[in-house]
């Protein structure tokens, strides 16, 4: 049976490493959505594809160069906690 202390620990490191995968992707996304807004408001554009393409294409492209970080950050969580836990049990 797992104690607590372990489901706890391996229930932080989890959502820690979330937040690692996660931020390459978000922190461009916010930086181009800044970005075109700031554009949309010294232009006085207001179309709706302006504000979502960009953000797609920079997420898209963060995401392809960060995939191999993302990779291996997961592979490495999951054959150094989660996986021990699963065969050991403790």
């Amino acid at each position: 049976m797992l104690s607590e202390g372990v489901f706890y620990d391996t229930l932080r490191q989890g959502l820690w490493i979330s937040v690692l995968v996660s931020m390459p992707i978000l922190t461009v996304a916010l930086v181009a959505g800044l970005a075109v807004g700031l554009f949309q408001a010294l232009t006085s554009i207001q179309e709706m594809t302006l504000t979502f393409v960009p953000k797609l294409a920079a997420i898209v492209i963060v995401f392809w160069v960060s995939m191999g970080f993302m990779t291996q950050t997961l592979v490495a969580f999951f054959q150094g906690n989660v996986i021990p836990l699963i065969a050991g049990g403790s």
